[in-house]
């Protein structure tokens, strides 16, 4: 394992992956969520926007650590993007796929601290609905395919979970906060 820290959430859609990364950042600026590569349409915030054409150059290079297809999009975890995020702190990665969670651990080293973030199928909907989603039903069914992934690919190790509907944002990020903390004391000793 490498010095560099990182944390990876994982979780079904409406988890809190973004309020607790945000309330990660609210704690210290060295957390940061990292921004994944997207291909495709739709919400753009967030994404480091690419083109079919420029993943295919990534890819021939051997700078693809994981991608995926959910909601007629390519998401994409890069090399040379980890590579700047653990140039400006720590890099927060959302995962929602199993396999990106191996992959990334596999892929690319450094101390990565794994989290599962979860909620209800039906707090899963009532989130989707505040927030104004469009596509509730297909985070339903991305929440359907999280259990369905966590049922079939047992072995990766948890370093905490966290059930966001008891735990607030920022309690959720203190307990992460302390994870890292211990496993930095734990390197150095």
């Amino acid at each position: 394992m490498t010095g560099r820290q990182g944390v990876i959430l994982y979780g079904p859609p409406a988890a809190g992956k973004d309020t607790v990364t945000t309330a990660l950042s609210e704690l210290s600026p060295q957390y940061a969520q990292f921004a994944r590569l997207k291909v495709g349409t739709g919400k753009a915030t967030g994404y480091r926007m690419r083109t079919a054409e420029q993943l295919r150059g990534l890819e021939a290079a051997g700078g693809v650590v994981y991608a995926n297809s959910r909601y007629g999009n390519t998401y994409v975890i890069d090399a040379p993007g980890l590579d700047a995020a653990f140039a400006a702190g720590v890099p927060t990665v959302h995962l929602g796929q199993v396999d990106g969670v191996r992959a990334l651990i596999d892929g690319y080293p450094a101390g990565w601290s794994v989290v599962l973030l979860w909620c209800s199928r039906e707090v899963t909907a009532e989130r989707s609905a505040a927030r104004g989603d469009n596509d509730t039903m297909a985070r339903l069914a991305a929440w359907d395919a999280t259990v369905e992934d966590l049922n079939t690919n047992a072995g990766v190790v948890w370093d905490l979970t966290v059930d966001t509907t008891t735990a607030s944002p920022r309690e959720a990020a203190q307990l992460i906060d302390r994870l890292l903390a211990r496993r930095a004391g734990a390197a150095e000793a």
